[in-house]
C-alpha cells in the first residue's frame, strides 16, 4: 500500500536518487557511475536548482512513510533543450521508481499523479524521452503518451508527449 502525494522540500535528495534509477537505465550511464554521471550538464539539467517556476513532482511512499518512487518535470529553454524537448512551455517529465517497488503499480499511479498536477498548473502537455526498447514505453502508451514525431526513427529512444 502506498499514497502519492506532492513533493517537499526535503524530498529533493530522493528526487536525485530516483533521477539515478532513471537516468542507470541507459547502460552507459550506469557504467559512468552515479557522480561521473550526475557531472554531465545534460544530466542535471533536470535537477539542479529544484523549485523553480514550472517545476513539480510528486512522490509515492509506504504506509511507513519510506519513499517508493517519484515522478517530476520541469521546462527547459529552446536554447538549451533536454532529450524530450518538444517546446518551451511543455515541461519535460521524469520517472523514477525504487527497484524493490516497481512492478506494484507505482509507476503508473507517480504517472497520473504528475499528469494530474501538470494540468492543474495550465500547462498543455507534457513530453518525455524513451527508450524504444524500455518496458516502461508501454506504460506511457496506456497513459496517453504518443510519438511526438521529432526523433528520429533510427535513435535508440523516441520523445513523447501526452497532451493534457
Amino acid at each position: 500500500m502506498f499514497v502519492i502525494r506532492p513533493a517537499r522540500p526535503d524530498d529533493e535528495p530522493f528526487l536525485w536518487d530516483m533521477a539515478w534509477e532513471a537516468t542507470a537505465v541507459d547502460p552507459g550511464m550506469r557504467a559512468l557511475g552515479r557522480e561521473a554521471a550526475f557531472a554531465i550538464p545534460h544530466v542535471r539539467r533536470y535537477l539542479d536548482g529544484w523549485g523553480r517556476p514550472g517545476d513539480g513532482a510528486v512522490v509515492a511512499a509506504a504506509g511507513d512513510g519510506r519513499r517508493l518512487g517519484a515522478a517530476w518535470y520541469r521546462l527547459l529553454p529552446a536554447e538549451d533543450p533536454g532529450w524530450g524537448f518538444v517546446a518551451p512551455d511543455v515541461p519535460e517529465l521524469s520517472i523514477g521508481v525504487a527497484a524493490d517497488a516497481r512492478g506494484g503499480g507505482v509507476g503508473g499511479a507517480l504517472l497520473d499523479a504528475a499528469l494530474a498536477l501538470a494540468r492543474e498548473q495550465g500547462f498543455r502537455a507534457v513530453s518525455l524521452s524513451v527508450d524504444r526498447r524500455n518496458p516502461a514505453r508501454r506504460l506511457y502508451e496506456r497513459k496517453g503518451f504518443r510519438d511526438a514525431g521529432v526523433s528520429d526513427p533510427t535513435d535508440g529512444s523516441v520523445t513523447m508527449t501526452a497532451l493534457l
